[in-house]
């Protein structure tokens, strides 16, 4: 016996008479067995011609042995007894039963498709349904119905800030980067996590889904063009847009390899990743959350860009980070006032370089830090979850340093 739920919805007639007698039609087939049931929701319309009246929506439970191609015929058969007409989209209409879910199947091959394949954009279809099966979590977003349905409610449930918003982090697989994802999980965003190691952005994304949320990884080296721009077409199709995007990635001229690269090595690494990439992902991305009215963006800079600092890194860092932080005040200029676009500039934080830095450069820090100790990913993390919520809507345009006052 399949586990399966449907949704039911009336605005012609009377609602609650259309409503019970389906679910007294579904009670007689003795093919269907019916088990919880909400209650009815007054809802308003959504699209279809005005000056439709309010709607009676409810969910219920049923148990059946029927593949979802003859329940959908039964269901269909039931909304033509009472009258059901269809002519355009969102018509009025007798009589609505909706197949949403049919145990964990998912297809989008062949109709019925399963899950319902725009439940998670309807309340009328979530609240109901969040309060017979709340913990159920939705097949392919992995998400519960109960987390679904706040994310659609006009105030964000308490301490989740960041509820049902959709972001891209760049860069996640490890430090700053898998920190941001893992603190914007935690305040209700779904993530996708990036990196270069398509296994490892799966296995981030997989731990990110223990917040409730859903989440998916995605791989891409973006020290070229053309996958900057396969990676932002990828992430905004995935969940239909972005609400936030964080342009963390960025190359590692200090530790591996790579700290004995020459100089111009370095710069043209640095240029590809840092700047450019940065460049082509936001202004892409940017110019679609605009179009669609809203968004915010974050710039990766450096606290002492603008000051400077002795030796190779600090003219490489400094030649980058500049640019970067520049740019990224020019984007809030052309992006506002639908997108809002900062720069988050951390100064000495405990990534992988500092976890190996000498004892002469643990007191350097100590020293130069007023807060007398490192940073930490989180740290960032924890300025970058404040930056994308409400609370900071009149922000746009700065460079917010995230480094215990080190440079003011």
């Amino acid at each position: 016996m399949a586990d399966v739920y449907i949704g039911l919805g009336s605005n012609i007639g009377d609602r609650r008479t259309n409503l019970d007698g389906a679910l007294e039609a579904l009670r007689r087939n003795p093919k269907v067995s019916v088990g919880k049931v909400s209650s009815y929701h007054e809802t308003e319309p959504v699209g279809g011609p005005q000056g439709q009246g309010k709607y009676l929506n409810a969910a219920a439970q049923l148990q059946t042995d029927l593949s979802p191609e003859d329940l959908l015929k039964v269901l269909l058969e039931i909304e033509a007894k009472f009258g059901r007409v269809r002519s355009e989209p969102n018509a009025p209409r007798t009589l609505d039963l909706d197949l949403l879910l049919y145990d964990d199947l998912i297809r989008a091959d062949q109709p019925p498709m399963m899950p319902h394949p725009r439940m998670h954009q309807r309340s009328f279809v979530l609240e109901p349904l969040a309060e017979i099966a709340p913990q159920h979590r939705h097949p392919s977003l992995g998400t519960t119905i109960k987390r679904l349905a706040e994310n659609l409610r006009p105030s964000p449930p308490p301490g989740l800030p960041l509820a049902g918003k959709k972001a891209l982090v760049t860069g996640s697989t490890s430090g700053i980067g898998e920190a941001i994802a893992e603190a914007f999980a935690a305040a209700g965003a779904w993530v996708i996590v990036h990196g270069r190691n398509p296994e490892r952005a799966k296995s981030v994304a997989e731990e990110l889904r223990r917040h409730d949320v859903a989440s998916d990884g995605m791989a891409a080296d973006l020290r070229g063009t053309s996958a900057c721009e396969q990676l932002a077409i990828a992430a905004w199709d995935l969940w239909d847009g972005l609400d936030l995007f964080v342009s963390n990635a960025g190359a590692d001229t200090l530790t591996g390899e790579a700290a004995n690269w020459s100089f111009e090595r370095k710069l043209a690494e640095l240029w590809s990743v840092d700047v450019q990439a940065t460049i082509t992902l936001t202004r892409l991305l940017g110019a679609k959350m605009k179009a669609t009215g809203h968004g915010a963006i974050f710039t990766m800079g450096w606290d002492q860009a603008e000051r400077g600092m002795e030796g190779d890194s600090g003219q490489l860092f400094a030649a980058t980070k500049n640019a970067v932080m520049g740019y990224t005040r020019s984007l809030a200029v052309a992006l506002g006032p639908e997108v809002r676009v900062n720069c988050v500039a951390p100064g000495w934080i405990k990534t992988a370089w500092g976890d190996k830095a000498s004892k002469v450069w643990q007191e350097r820090v100590r020293q130069e830090t007023p807060l007398q100790r490192w940073g930490t990913p989180a740290d960032v993390a924890k300025a970058a979850v404040w930056l994308a919520s409400p609370a900071a809507e009149f922000i746009t345009g700065q460079i917010i340093r995230i480094n215990g006052g080190a440079v003011r």
